[in-house]
């Protein structure tokens, strides 16, 4: 797992969408780990045990985050297979990494690279993504190169957010901040196209089939997802991340002259959430697709 320069550097000059999560995004997701870490993992826990993976594959995770599924499929190929996680924020891979190491976890790897440009072609017999394929811009290339990095009858899963209605737990603050804040203009700064971008079956399906795949199948999970530890914790979350937090972000002073009253407003919708163990649960529903290289 040691660390080197092609590690760290890009091949290739990044895109403004890669600068803008480096600098600014990157921070803000670092501020709640937490919650990012503890929320998805119910999607993929609720999938991981029926994931086409054996002893001995390699595998590839694109969008890789904090590096705690590429982390989870290296216990899943064990010691003779071995994992590559991807992800395009440098801030990310050096808690994958350091994670790893204090695991003790030496089966796999982190690169910094960004999958809409390349990935490493034909040495993978799984690919898998939580939660990354939606932000790409150019979704077709991105799904493409995912094909391409897979061996010959290789195949791939990934898991993308359903449609807004049955995801109130990003649905719902934006719905609140846009009562006191202008909608982003087209000219925002964005994460990418969002987190709903992939939510209609047919148009993924025709996305997967222009980018060569085969066998296409969707399933959908449903799952409790964690917003945060307390209420001052949901509320912040909502106002940095997600939808919610790019209409608060874009705002700038018009944001920060209303925060009183916005958060005023989000905590008396979190207060009607549910309660868990581990804090407050909203509702949330996603696609698993899967699909196979068909290349011969």
């Amino acid at each position: 797992m040691s660390e080197t320069a092609t590690d760290r550097q890009p091949v290739h000059e990044d895109s403004d969408f890669v600068k803008f999560w480096n600098e600014v995004l990157a921070p803000k997701f670092i501020k709640f780990k937490h919650v990012l870490v503890d929320g998805l993992t119910r999607h993929s826990e609720a999938i991981f045990p029926t994931l086409p993976v054996k002893e001995g594959d390699r595998v590839l995770d694109v969008g890789c985050g904090f590096g705690d599924t590429a982390i989870k499929l290296a216990d899943m190929v064990g010691p003779q297979g071995t994992v590559v996680g991807i992800d395009c924020c440098d801030a990310f891979l050096d808690y994958a990494r350091n994670d790893a190491q204090a695991r003790g976890v030496e089966n796999v790897t982190f690169m910094r690279g960004d999958a809409e440009i390349a990935l490493p072609e034909g040495a993978f017999d799984f690919v898998f993504a939580r939660f990354g394929t939606m932000f790409f811009v150019n979704p077709v290339a991105g799904l493409r190169n995912m094909r391409k990095a897979l061996k010959p009858g290789g195949r791939m899963v990934h898991i993308v957010w359903r449609n807004r209605a049955d995801n109130p737990w990003l649905s719902t603050a934006k719905d609140v901040v846009l009562k006191f804040l202008p909608a982003p203009g087209d000219d925002a700064q964005t994460c990418g196209p969002g987190p709903f971008s992939m939510s209609d079956e047919t148009t993924v399906r025709a996305m997967m089939h222009a980018a060569g795949y085969d066998d296409i199948a969707f399933r959908r999970v449903d799952a409790p997802v964690l917003v945060g530890h307390d209420f001052r914790d949901a509320i912040d979350f909502q106002l940095t991340i997600g939808p919610a937090g790019e209409v608060f972000r874009e705002a700038g002073a018009q944001a920060e002259e209303n925060r009183e009253a916005i958060e005023a407003a989000l905590g008396q919708a979190i207060k009607r959430q549910r309660l868990a163990a581990d804090g407050i649960v909203m509702d949330s529903s996603s696609w698993v697709i899967s699909a196979i290289n068909p290349d011969q």
